[in-house]
């Protein structure tokens, strides 16, 4: 039977009542749930702040720091490949040393940054041309972790893996630019390019091989991430 078209008019208006609600709802819920997440990241920041290496600021112009460094100890192991394999595997390495695998199977507190610092002709490459594409020629690379403070290397559990190195080094100067979001190794050699001009800037001269530190867990945020290219100073 045919319906009259106010009926059919009623009806088409209800489908698209109805389909708006579902859609508006789809929306909520999505905005919902990025909170939840954004919540998540701030809470679990707050919840689980890690130890950094103990400096002073000398000098500040951002995204720039001068920072004098107290002495510290270094866990390091030396990987092959390029800067998200030598990453990925260094960390992981250091990672099972701190998590247990040492003489005493004790765990040691998680430290940031993890530093990663490329070794031989190509260090110093990165430190005075430009542009840089580390990712053209992979070499080998030095991962490090920072210990906590409250160890010496008396006392501070030996690693099982002979891989991992325990060294300690003085107190030391550092420039450093801050960047965040996601890194790659383009964009860390211009982060690089942009330190060093910073340094010659102020006249300062700088020594040995960059340093790219990161500061979060891969899940982090982008923009909530935090990381470093840190280059010694000649004092």
């Amino acid at each position: 039977m045919l319906q009259p078209l106010w009926y059919i008019a009623l009806r088409v208006t209800q489908f698209k009542l109805v389909g708006s609600m579902f859609a508006r709802r789809k929306i909520i819920i999505k905005h919902l749930s990025l909170l939840f997440i954004f919540a998540a990241q701030l809470f679990a920041g707050a919840a689980m702040a890690t130890e950094e290496p103990k400096y002073t600021v000398l000098e500040k112009t951002e995204p720039f720091e001068l920072r004098m460094y107290a002495p510290m100890i270094l866990a390091e192991v030396k990987v092959d490949g390029d800067l998200d394999e030598a990453s990925n595997q260094g960390f992981r390495l250091i990672a099972a040393y701190i998590f247990g695998q040492n003489q005493v199977s004790q765990k040691i507190s998680m430290t940031a940054p993890v530093a990663i610092e490329e070794q031989g002709s190509k260090s110093a490459k990165i430190a005075m041309t430009a542009p840089v594409n580390i990712e053209s020629n992979a070499g080998q690379w030095t991962v490090s972790f920072v210990m906590p403070a409250e160890y010496t290397l008396e006392s501070i559990p030996k690693p099982l893996n002979a891989k991992v190195q325990l060294r300690q080094i003085p107190a030391v100067k550092r420039a450093v630019i801050q960047f965040s979001g996601f890194y790659n190794s383009q964009k860390v050699a211009d982060k690089t390019l942009e330190l060093e001009e910073w340094i010659k800037s102020r006249n300062l001269q700088s020594t040995g091989s960059p340093k790219f530190a990161r500061y979060n867990p891969p899940w982090t945020l982008p923009f909530m991430r935090r990381n470093e290219v840190m280059l010694d100073i000649a004092n």
